[in-house]
Formats: structure tokens, C-alpha cells, sequence
């Protein structure tokens, strides 16, 4: 590990093994012990039978599978390894944390706003039907043809996991930072200032967040991370000579 990690500050060094290690956890003990680590860790909503109260922290830490897990891990190593360089490990890990948290009330916000529009529309036997069947077809990856029912599905029985908030603001602040810094995307393979990165991220999750909010990608947790970032940046400016 040390041999891997040497040349990462520690924050950024540490949030990654844990995430790698929990990854690892959640496999062991879905094959081990037929548990699902994020069923019990991953974030459910407030009105939801699974919902308890350390998830608000522990979905931070959990994700989908591999390919989840890489990109918001190596997205958190380009940006967040610099970040914690001029900030320094307190500061940085704040805003992790404040970050992630955002995303998580802001996604919860969403999901409160749609699960009172659903309750208004579906019927007390469909509801009804919700609360016996939803769970089990949710375990399945299935759900209702119904719209209005398999959202409300969703909403109850399907939890977010995921670093992707707390990445999101990492990206934020690097773009406020370094906003003039050329990024090079791989396809196509042209150079493009950050700040135009993070508008161009910021307007596909909004787009993303009205066309499509029943996709299974919590967008608006993405938006979250970014906005609550960028509150904690302008805060820090008001309140400090330097942001670093």
C-alpha cells in the first residue's frame, strides 16, 4: 500500500483504501454470507422501513461495483490530491465531508418533493400493493409497470451509494481554483480550461436531472455536491484572508 500510495497526501490516500476496502467487503459478504453490505449502509429515504441513522455518512463510502468505484476514485486522485496540497488535509477533508453530505440532503430533498406527489396520485390500494410487493421486486432489480408505483418503489426501497456527490465537489473546486488550467479529455483528445469542465459537468447533470430522474444516477445528488462546494468556497473567502 505504501509503495502505491507513497506520493498521495493522506486524505485523499485514505478515502480511497477505505473505499477499495469496503468495495472488497461488499463482495465478500454478499458471496460469504449472502449479506448486502449496501442494503445496510447505502442511504434510504427518511420514510423508508431501511432508512436508519448512520447511512447519511456510511453511502459515502459504498459503491455499485467496480467501475463505480474507479471513477469516482480516480477523479478523486486528479483533483483531490491537488486540492489537498493548497488547502491542506483539514480543510480538504471539510469540505469532503460537507460536500458529500450536501449532495445526500439535496438528492433527499428531491426525493422528498416527488415522494409527495406520488402519495397524492397513486390509489391507497396501490399504495398498499407498494408496501407489500415493492421490496421483494426491488431485491430482484425489478419494478412496477406502473410509473407513478415504481417510482414511489424507487423512492422507499432502492438506496443511494456512492462518493459521486462529495467528487462533484471536488471537480467544483478545482474549476473555482484553477479555472484557466487545461485539462486534456482522452476522447476527443483536445485541451479544455477546468471552469469550462465544470459548467459543461454542472449543465449535463441539470439536464439530466429534469429529462431523466428515474435513470438509477442520482444527478441531483451530483448538483448538490457541486452547489454546497460552492457555498463553502464563497463562506471561506468571506471569512479568510486566503482560501488557501
Amino acid at each position: 500500500m505504501n509503495r502505491i500510495f507513497g506520493d498521495m497526501p493522506p486524505v485523499v490516500k485514505n478515502l480511497i483504501i477505505i473505499n477499495i476496502v469496503m468495495l472488497l467487503l461488499m463482495y465478500a459478504a454478499k458471496a460469504i454470507w449472502g449479506i448486502d453490505l449496501n442494503g445496510i449502509l447505502g442511504l434510504y429515504f427518511p420514510k423508508s422501513d431501511y432508512f436508519k441513522s448512520w447511512q447519511i455518512v456510511t453511502h459515502m463510502f459504498m459503491h455499485g461495483g467496480f467501475l463505480h468505484l474507479f471513477l469516482n476514485m480516480f477523479a478523486l486522485w486528479m483533483f483531490g490530491r491537488v486540492l489537498e496540497q493548497v488547502w491542506g488535509p483539514k480543510r480538504f477533508l471539510i469540505y469532503y465531508l460537507v460536500t458529500g453530505l450536501g449532495a445526500a440532503f439535496a438528492f433527499e430533498l428531491v426525493q422528498w418533493l416527488q415522494y409527495n406527489k406520488v402519495m397524492a396520485i397513486l390509489t391507497p390500494e396501490q399504495l398498499q400493493y407498494v408496501y407489500d410487493s415493492g421490496s421483494e421486486a426491488a431485491r430482484q432489480g425489478q419494478n412496477f409497470a406502473n410509473q407513478e408505483m415504481g417510482r414511489l418503489n424507487s423512492i422507499l426501497n432502492v438506496p443511494v451509494v456512492g462518493a459521486s456527490g462529495a467528487v462533484y465537489g471536488v471537480l467544483l473546486a478545482f474549476g473555482v481554483l484553477f479555472p484557466n488550467t487545461q485539462l486534456m479529455f482522452i476522447f476527443p483528445p483536445i485541451p479544455v480550461k477546468a471552469k469550462y469542465v465544470v459548467i459543461g459537468y454542472a449543465a449535463i447533470e441539470l439536464y439530466s436531472a429534469i429529462t431523466a430522474p428515474g435513470s438509477g444516477i442520482a444527478h441531483t445528488a451530483h448538483l448538490g455536491g457541486m452547489i454546497f462546494g460552492l457555498l463553502l468556497i464563497r463562506y471561506w473567502r468571506r471569512t479568510t484572508n486566503t482560501l488557501y
